[in-house]
């Protein structure tokens, strides 16, 4: 394990500090109770341009993307940040499904390219430290969606 440098810890810190400031709590919390699209087009139907939510959902991509990269460059050492963070794992599933979709719209085939080589180092990090984690993550938060719908209303049967 390598040594963690005071300028990485505070950087860490400040990190940490943004995820608490007011807005970014409030994109935090949508996000992780109301954001489940499975294609582009659920994402654009869930977040649409213009609206609050949209917002909400681009502070919380752009503010991890930006982290990742920071990570990703060394600037933070990995095992350290990965001891300490996996939100980011949560944000970029949900939209992993349809990344490639997402790219080919904006033709950007770099969008969240920091994120996602971010997420697959910290899926290779958990995975060795407690195999089958990853997976059992993806139950779970497929079982806690699933009960969280509401069940389909009842048709009512129309007298005749």
């Amino acid at each position: 394990m390598a040594e963690v440098t005071h300028s990485q810890a505070d950087l860490l810190l400040r990190l940490y500090e943004m995820r608490r400031e007011p807005v970014m709590r409030q994109a935090r919390a949508w996000y992780m109770a109301n954001y489940h699209p499975t294609s582009i087009e659920d994402m654009q139907r869930q977040a649409p341009m213009g609206s609050q939510e949209n917002a909400y959902g681009r502070m919380l991509l752009t503010y991890w993307e930006m982290a990742a990269s920071i990570v990703n460059r060394g600037l933070i050492d990995e095992d350290f940040f990965f001891e300490n963070t996996g939100e980011q794992w949560v944000v970029f599933d949900r939209i992993r499904p349809f990344l490639e979709a997402m790219r080919a719209a904006y033709k950007n085939p770099h969008l969240y390219a920091n994120l996602e080589k971010h997420v697959q180092h910290l899926e290779t990090w958990r995975e060795r430290r407690a195999p089958g984690s990853t997976e059992r993550m993806r139950q779970m938060i497929a079982q806690m969606m699933a009960q969280a719908r509401p069940s389909a209303p009842a048709k009512k049967r129309r007298k005749k």
